[in-house]
This record gives C-alpha cells, sequence and structure tokens, in this order.
C-alpha cells in the first residue's frame, strides 16, 4: 500500500442548512480549524441546485450539479454537517445527494465521508444521522462509523460569532478530524493498490 501519510488530505464539506448563520455551518469551520497539518477544508454549495427533475436530468446536467459532483470527486473524503428536520434529512441535502447520484461515475462510490450534525435538541442530530448512513450505504460511500459528532444543545455551544466554545465538543470534533484523515488515506491508498 502506498505511504500516503505526507500528503495533504484535501476534505470537502457540505452543510445540510441553507441558513447564514447555521451551528452546522460553524461546525463545519470548526472543524477546518481543528483538522491536523496536512488536512486541508473546502466548503461546497448546495444552495444552486435545483429540485431534482428527471425532465430537467434529461436536457443535460445543470452546471451546479456537475461542479458538486466534481468537487466531491476531486476531495479525498466528503465532511457532512446537517441539521435534522422532522427526525431525518433535511430536504436540501437529500436534494443534492440525488442529484449527485445520478452523474456519470456518481463521485459518493468509494469516497470516504464523515458525517456530524448540531441541533438545539438535546439528540444533535442523531436520528438524521442513522438516516443518512442508510443513504450513504446504497451509494457505496465509506461512510466512516467512529468516533460520531452529535452537537445538541447547540445554542449553549456556539457564541454569537458562531465559535465553538464548548471545549469538550471540540475534542469531539478534533478526534473526528484525526480518525477522518486515517480513514480517507486507508480507503484511498487500497483503491490506489487495487487499481
Amino acid at each position: 500500500m502506498p505511504d500516503t501519510r505526507d500528503a495533504t488530505t484535501k476534505i470537502l464539506g457540505l452543510c445540510g442548512s441553507l441558513r447564514a448563520q447555521s451551528y452546522n455551518l460553524a461546525a463545519l469551520k470548526t472543524a477546518g480549524e481543528l483538522m491536523p497539518e496536512g488536512m486541508t477544508l473546502e466548503i461546497g454549495s448546495i444552495r444552486e441546485l435545483p429540485l431534482y427533475d428527471a425532465d430537467l436530468q434529461a436536457k443535460g446536467l445543470p452546471e451546479p450539479v456537475t461542479r458538486l459532483s466534481d468537487q466531491i470527486r476531486a476531495a479525498d473524503a466528503v465532511l457532512i454537517a446537517s441539521p435534522e428536520y422532522n427526525f431525518s434529512v433535511p430536504g436540501v441535502l437529500k436534494n443534492a445527494i440525488d442529484w449527485v447520484s445520478r452523474v456519470k461515475d456518481q463521485p459518493f462510490n468509494d469516497k470516504a465521508v464523515a458525517i456530524m450534525g448540531a441541533s438545539m435538541g438535546p439528540l444533535g442530530t442523531g436520528r438524521m444521522q442513522y438516516d443518512l448512513r442508510k443513504i450513504l450505504l446504497f451509494l457505496n460511500a465509506n461512510a466512516l462509523v467512529k468516533p460520531e459528532v452529535f452537537i445538541g444543545s447547540a445554542q449553549t455551544k456556539f457564541d454569537e460569532q458562531g465559535r465553538l466554545t464548548d471545549e469538550s465538543t471540540r475534542k469531539f470534533i478534533a478526534d473526528q478530524m484525526q480518525a477522518l484523515r486515517r480513514w480517507a488515506q486507508r480507503i484511498n491508498g487500497s483503491r490506489q493498490a487495487v487499481g
């Protein structure tokens, strides 16, 4: 297996909320701050994607879909931070995944993915994460199992500028970023060894 310890690990962050002051966007930014040396974070956007429509797809993939698919493909791993809506995955995130899943050689296939979520409720997106894992399983993505990051009562853990002030949560995120780097290197190294 190739030695990838010194290579830069590129992470694409996706937020399941469109809100400018989203706790989940703040969590993504925190993850970027807490990544170990040799990891980089680019935050992608799902805002411009139209609602999935097979008739629209038949006319050609919309440019935002192609752009997002290319970003996922170019990343070593994807980090998804999302709220929980009605016990499940927000519609905008599911819509983005539905679009990307229809791209030729869909880019979630064999991709390392980590999930986190912040909510004002006590469970910190546990049900959303469960449902998202099922979706990623169907797409043949390699979802990181542990450590999990559930940020419950998020309104008490972020300040007005969106900085995560809760030290135990910061440690959970830092630990997940370390694990994601190892996971991405393992998945990508295995792929290179086979390919």
